[in-house]
């Protein structure tokens, strides 16, 4: 069922506000000069590996190493964001030549 200009500006609306009041509860709460609780800095020093941890093994799960490629790409692309990232310590430079080599290998090479 397709959905009108109005009520797509909507969901937009809606989405924006929510996405502003989650980034915002944090300044609010921890504004001036409150000490931020242990469990809030130790929170924010091991989820941001963990969320990349789970977001590769979520990638990598599907990758077959039993059939052509052979997970070949999978292996070059993440090969190609760990050196990039080693080497320039940029996450968007990393992820998207990691991104655009992947998306080359499998509808060029490993056709």
């Amino acid at each position: 069922m397709p959905i009108s200009p109005l009520q797509s500006l909507l969901i937009m609306l809606l989405c924006s506000l929510t996405v502003f009041t989650t980034r915002a509860i944090p300044f609010l709460i921890f504004r001036g000069n409150k000490e931020i609780p242990p469990v809030i800095r130790y929170l924010g020093r091991v989820l941001p590996p963990a969320v990349i941890g789970m977001l590769v093994i979520y990638c990598l799960k599907g990758v077959s190493v039993l059939a052509f490629p052979y997970g070949i790409p999978e292996l070059m692309a993440v090969a190609a964001v760990v050196a990039l990232h080693v080497w320039k310590r940029n996450n968007l430079l990393s992820i998207g030549v990691g991104t655009v080599l992947y998306m080359f290998l499998i509808q060029v090479v490993f056709v």
